[in-house]
């Protein structure tokens, strides 16, 4: 994904690294643990090896996942999520419980089509608990002083 200048914004600087759509479903997939690319791409269709190689190297790059090469013949090479990665866990839950209050899917929906519930998916029964974020453990930052955009006076004058 190629990075523009920012605004300044956390907001604007948190969607540039998690605004591609197949981000948190990657993180959604490397939930239970490391996972080699082809049981990524099983669990991601449609989405192509193509695609899913630049995002797990942006994500690589942002410091969410960890790529590990064991090497050998075929290549064995794993994701996990980082520390860091970890931190989108409660956005994952949120993103979860949003989409089925919205109804924009329903977790037997996807076990009808792909014969299994998504792993962090509570219906799973894996055991996976996603916590939610306190919102008092995440650090505010205020601006000191309000940014005023206008520099000149450009009101319309009638004569």
């Amino acid at each position: 994904m190629k990075r523009r200048e920012l605004d300044g914004c956390p907001i604007t600087g948190a969607l540039q690294m998690l605004g591609d759509k197949w981000t948190m479903l990657v993180v959604r997939e490397l939930v239970s643990g490391p996972k080699r690319t082809m049981e990524l791409l099983n669990g991601l269709f449609p989405i192509s090896s193509r695609t899913l190689v630049g995002r797990l190297r942006d994500m690589e790059k942002d410091g969410f996942v960890e790529r590990t090469d064991f090497g050998g013949n075929p290549p064995h090479i794993e994701y996990a999520l980082t520390e860091r990665g970890g931190l989108l866990l409660p956005l994952l839950e949120s993103l979860r419980q949003l989409g089925l209050v919205l109804g924009c899917n329903d977790c037997r929906d996807r076990k009808l089509r792909l014969g299994s519930y998504c792993e962090p998916c509570p219906l799973n029964g894996n055991g996976i608990v996603i916590p939610p974020l306190p919102v008092e453990s995440l650090p505010v930052e205020r601006p000191a002083a309000p940014i005023h955009r206008r520099d000149k006076d450009d009101s319309i004058v009638l004569l």
